[in-house]
């Protein structure tokens, strides 16, 4: 079930708020946009508006169009699937490994699922008729989002399966490696209760997950925290699906 931060952020939708660009932040520190060619980055430069993403800010709704894509660089967005009775799972995660809105370049302008912002940060945005001329252009950009589509669609396959047919201590060594790729240090801020959102399950079951994981010394938990104390035994614990997704993104996104 969803917590207050999310019926919270029902009422946010495209909150995302516009800041002065200080010199702390680039729009290099999203890896997407890293790999472009010099020129094709100089080109999107004064079209980029660096943001500020809270936590539970939605970027998109779902079945809503969206006027943007956002390419996260200090920030974690989650893609949540929500069913009538308010259940809810995560489908994908976003860091400032890829970019949030692929409805719009790939021609479905909405998608079913909703883009929450889960852990606070920046972000570059980037207005959707600008990312559509882009595409008929037919240059770097294309091609570089194409690739990373590919990589996500990997993602969402490969988090059905591991929800599916393993258990909730290895869907939770997954959740926090994947946190971990996307984080600069080894603390994540969030509650059980979010976390058993995200996974689609009790938030016991977490508790108990989580209790093991501590009890084994890979993690510390304090409400609302969760430090990584061992990141190598946490990829002892965890099931293939987080090995198996690594491998194909870097396949795919390595020489862009």
């Amino acid at each position: 079930m969803l917590g207050d931060w999310a019926r919270d952020a029902a009422r946010q939708s495209g909150q995302a708020r516009a800041v002065q660009m200080p010199g702390t932040h680039c729009p290099t520190q999203n890896c997407l946009l890293e790999s472009l060619p010099a020129a094709d980055l100089r080109g999107l430069l004064p079209h980029l508006e660096l943001v500020r993403m809270e936590v539970g800010d939605v970027l998109y709704e779902s079945g809503a169009s969206s006027r943007h894509v956002y390419f996260p660089t200090t920030s974690i967005v989650s893609l949540m699937y929500l069913l009538d009775d308010g259940a809810s799972a995560e489908i994908g995660v976003v860091g400032n490994d890829g970019v949030i809105g692929i409805a719009i370049f790939m021609g479905g302008d909405s998608t079913p699922s909703r883009a929450v912002v889960q852990n606070d940060g920046y972000g570059y945005r980037l207005d959707a008729r600008h990312l559509k001329a882009e595409f008929e252009r037919a240059g770097a950009l294309l091609r570089v989002l194409l690739r990373y589509t590919q990589a996500l669609l990997t993602q969402m396959a490969q988090t059905s399966v591991c929800n599916r047919h393993h258990s909730v201590d290895q869907q939770l060594c997954r959740w926090l490696l994947m946190r971990l790729d996307r984080l600069h240090g080894s603390t994540i801020k969030v509650t059980q209760e979010v976390i058993g959102g995200m996974l689609g399950v009790r938030r016991e079951g977490v508790t108990e997950a989580a209790g093991r994981l501590q009890r084994a010394g890979i993690i510390r938990y304090s409400r609302g925290r969760i430090d990584v104390l061992d990141r190598a035994l946490l990829e002892t614990r965890v099931c293939e699906c987080y090995a198996a997704y690594r491998e194909e993104s870097d396949r795919l996104l390595q020489h862009i």
